[in-house]
């Protein structure tokens, strides 16, 4: 299976065209080398490193997912193999804003 095709229908990104760009930037790995073409397969027991969001998602294949399903179905075919750097992303939890402005007293 290429891919780009197989994190889509993993559902790490909505089109295959988001995750085509990612992989042609140079971005992902397979088994620890670095993938520049979208076409290029992917076989059960292959590791995937791809950055998602504000951190990194490193994943062993379990099995190769036959449609883009749903969400449970999709996470039957992976395996996080880092959820201590999973959970630090969602501990961190929402950005921290600034306080909002006092309002001046009315004179």
């Amino acid at each position: 299976m290429r891919i780009d095709r197989l994190l889509c229908q993993l559902r790490f990104f909505k089109t295959r065209s988001r995750a085509q760009a990612l992989v042609e930037t140079g971005r992902v790995r397979r088994n620890g080398r670095r993938v520049t073409r979208a076409s290029e397969t992917v076989a059960c027991g292959d590791t995937l490193t791809f950055p998602l969001g504000r951190g990194v998602r490193v994943i062993e294949l379990v099995a190769l997912p036959v449609r883009r399903g749903p969400a449970d179905e999709a996470r039957a075919c992976y395996r996080v193999l880092d959820p201590e750097g999973q959970s630090a992303i969602a501990a961190s939890g929402p950005p921290v804003r600034a306080p909002a402005r006092k309002e001046s007293d009315p004179k």
